[in-house]
Formats: structure tokens, C-alpha cells, sequence
């Protein structure tokens, strides 16, 4: 969430932001409750002030014997202790109504994100060559269907529409790929995690993902559970209410998880296949570092996840997102694309994002000053690195044959016992 102060003093700023974000203005509806929660807090304050010395005046005025002086005092006294009982009850009320509001302001955008949608997205590099065919180069899910490795039909039985049923050799590249991302990011001082797949309520609120995100996670109603919609969350949430030292930071964890989103909002969006799924892998970078350090951090954070699809050979571009197209809680995106023959397109791997405090302060996460001491919040950043859906269609599409096989990446046989192709199964 954003400091209530600086809201205070760039209430025209923040509004701003939300219109470029596509988020509702309830700037002046947030501001107004804070002066409501400020001037009966005040007013309490006041009250409580006032009960405090009339009990000191009722014992006195007792002891000299004036009874009449001392009833009245009492009578007073009574009367203050409804009024603030009335007060406080009204100060909760805005105490919780302001809470909400804040955790419904949206991040302010870079200063160099483009304004605008999807269309204002500017492609700011590009690497590798897209393949040629000499032949109508077949889809993801034609060659799964082919080779025996992805089983759409059969995952729809299962639980229904938008999961997948992996076999044999997409089953095997889809644990090699972990662990060979895995290791690129621990060579690289990654600390590796391995997180619950579940999360609380406070977990999620941490890392923004509700309450503007809650209708497209999966619940548990009796324990007010949720199933994670990527291991940013846990992993974010890993220091929550700690005081981290600044010689800390930066800190820098990679994790793997199974990913759950119902994805409630993407109706008539492109579901074929891997393309959108309910239920994903994917390996997740997420670093905490000094706010003076956190520009730079991002730029490192956005070439690490670009090294797994160096190291795989797969032709992509980096695009930093327009403020329409950008999430709620980030201050600035790089998504990374990566191009799909079969689809004919490109296919987003992931979003690198830094958060500057925005999480921190919904999250409570702080460290202390070498210099002077006092408490600052960090800031957050994470990038997926990368997820496997979308990476393992552009694998297939990519690297296929006449044949219909699939040539193994190089740099991925190692993790697959040397295997060179994928074939049909006999």
C-alpha cells in the first residue's frame, strides 16, 4: 500500500495513477474517512484526557468532604465514559472502513511506463532468431496429441476444463526444465525455497494479490485458505512483521510451486491448451533490497529470467508494460515474450516487477539502518524464472521435425538423461 501521508500531500497524483491504471478513484472518499478517523480519534483522546482528571478531582473533592462537588464530578465522570464508549465504537468503524480503502489504492506507475493499454507497450529488446520451416510448423497440442505427451481431454475429466494431464516425455521435460532452472538461479546466489502451495488470508494481502484479486483464487471456506496463485506469496510473505538487518539485503530466493488461478476475468481469452491453464508450474525469483538499490535490482532480476531462455534457445523480446496493461500493486513491469511457431505468436513467460514498498508496507517489512538506525521498509521485486506452460508449447513448437518430433534442447538433455528427441511412443 502507499504511506497515508503521501497520499495526504499528492491526493491529484494518486488519483493519476488509478485513471492510468484503469482502477476506480476513491481518493477523496479514502481522505475524507481519514479525517473522520483522525477527528474522532481526537475527540476520544480528548475525552479520555478529560476522565483522567475528573478522577483525580473526585478523590479529591471526596477527601475535603464536598459531597455535592464530588457527586457532580462522578456524574460527569459517567457521562464521559458513555461518550467515549460511543466514540470508540465509531473510531473502529473507520478504523476498519479506512483499512479497506487503503488496501485498494493502486501503486503509482514509473515515470517512464508509456501511458495507455496493451497497444502502448514498448518492446525495448530482442534476442535470437525465430526459427524457419520448410512445412506447416503443427501446434503444441496437435504434437502432444501426436507424440502421446499432453492429454488435454483427460485433464478435463479429471477437474475440468483449463487443466492438463502431462505423460511421458512432457512429464519428464517439465521436471527437467525445473531443475535446470532451478540450478541456473542457485549458481547465481539464488537461495533455493520450497514453499506451502497454501496461503492465509494475511499472506495474500501481503502481496497484494487480494482484495482486488480474490475472485480469481481457489478457497478453502473452512480454514479461509488459499490455494496459491504463484509462490510470490509465500516467498514474499517468508519475513513478514520482521526487522531484517540492512546487512541482509539484498535478498534473493528462487522457489518452485504448483500454481492455482481460476482466472475469473478471462473469459473469451485464449485457452487452447497450455496456453491457459488453471493449474501451472512455475519457478518464481523474488528479492528484497534497500529502496536506493531496487532500480538496479530490477534490471539484474529481468536478465536473470532472461538466461533461462538463452540457455534454451528460444528467441524473445522484453517489453516494458504501459500503465493500462500493468498490474495493481506494481510501480514498474518488464514482460518477457517468447515467440511460439505452431501458434504463429508470442507468448508471455514472464513479468518482472518491482513493487518499491508497496507490498513491504502492507506486509510489514522492514529493516534497520547501519547508518542511523532507524526502521525503513525494503522493497520488493519478483520475476517468474519463468512458468513451464507457455515454455513448454514454445519448446515443442520451436524445436519440432517433419516428423513430428521434437529436438531436446541442448542445454536441457543433461536433465533428461541425454535424451536428444522426443518420439512417439511406441
Amino acid at each position: 500500500m502507499l504511506d497515508i501521508k503521501f497520499i495526504r500531500e499528492n491526493p491529484e497524483q494518486v488519483k493519476q495513477a488509478a485513471r492510468n491504471k484503469g482502477e476506480p478513484d476513491i481518493v477523496d472518499k479514502l481522505l475524507a474517512v481519514d479525517d473522520r478517523r483522525r477527528e474522532t480519534q481526537k475527540r476520544a483522546d480528548d475525552l479520555r484526557h478529560e476522565q483522567k482528571e475528573i478522577s483525580q478531582e473526585v478523590g479529591s473533592a471526596f477527601q475535603k468532604g464536598d459531597r455535592e462537588s464530588g457527586d457532580k464530578l462522578k456524574k460527569r465522570a459517567k457521562q464521559l465514559s458513555e461518550e467515549v464508549k460511543i466514540l470508540e465504537g465509531g473510531e473502529k468503524r473507520a478504523e476498519v472502513e479506512f483499512g479497506d480503502l487503503m488496501l485498494r489504492i493502486p501503486n503509482i506507475p514509473a515515470s517512464e511506463a508509456p501511458v495507455g493499454g496493451e497497444d502502448s507497450n514498448k518492446v525495448i529488446s530482442e534476442w535470437g532468431e525465430i526459427p524457419k520451416f520448410d512445412f506447416e510448423p503443427r501446434t503444441h497440442t496437435d504434437l502432444g496429441d501426436l507424440l502421446g505427451i499432453l492429454d488435454m481431454e483427460r485433464g478435463a475429466k479429471i477437474a475440468g476444463s483449463g487443466f492438463s494431464v502431462l505423460k511421458g516425455d512432457g512429464a519428464r521435460m517439465s521436471r527437467a526444465l525445473v531443475a535446470m532452472m532451478m540450478d541456473l538461479h542457485r549458481e547465481k546466489g539464488f537461495l533455493e525455497i520450497a514453499p506451502p502451495f497454501l496461503s492465509n488470508r494475511n499472506a495474500m494481502i501481503g502481496s497484494a494479490q487480494i482484495p482486488k484479486l480474490e475472485d480469481d483464487m481457489y478457497h478453502l471456506d473452512s480454514e479461509d485458505l488459499f490455494l496459491i496463485p504463484t509462490s510470490e506469496v509465500p516467498i514474499t510473505n517468508l519475513h513478514a512483521d520482521e526487522i531484517l538487518s540492512e546487512t541482509d539485503l539484498p535478498v534473493h530466493y528462487a522457489g518452485f510451486s504448483a500454481n492455482f488461478r481460476r482466472e475469473a476475468g478471462s473469459y473469451g481469452a485464449d485457452t487452447r491448451g497450455l496456453l491457459r491453464v488453471h493449474q501451472f508450474d512455475k519457478v518464481e525469483l523474488v528479492m528484497l533490497t534497500r529502496p536506493e538499490d531496487s532500480r538496479k535490482a530490477h534490471e539484474v532480476l529481468c536478465k536473470q529470467a532472461e538466461s533461462v531462455l538463452v540457455n534454451l534457445g528460444l528467441p524473445y523480446k522484453v517489453k516494458l508494460l504501459a500503465t493500462g496493461d500493468m498490474s495493481f500493486a506494481s510501480h514498474k513491469i518488464y514482460d518477457i515474450d517468447i515467440w511460439a511457431a505452431g501458434e504463429g505468436k508470442w507468448l508471455e513467460v514472464s513479468s518482472c516487477t518491482n513493487f518499491l514498498d508497496f507490498q513491504a508496507r502492507r506486509a510489514n517489512i522492514r529493516y534497520r539502518s547501519e547508518v542511523d538506525g532507524a526502521l525503513r521498509f525494503v522493497h520488493t521485486l519478483n520475476a517468474s524464472g519463468v512458468a513451464l506452460p507457455r515454455l513448454l508449447a514454445a519448446i515443442w513448437e520451436n524445436n519440432q521435425t517433419v516428423r513430428g518430433t521434437i529436438i531436446i534442447p541442448n542445454n536441457l538433455r543433461p536433465y533428461m538423461g541425454g535424451q536428444e528427441e522426443i518420439k512417439a511412443r511406441k
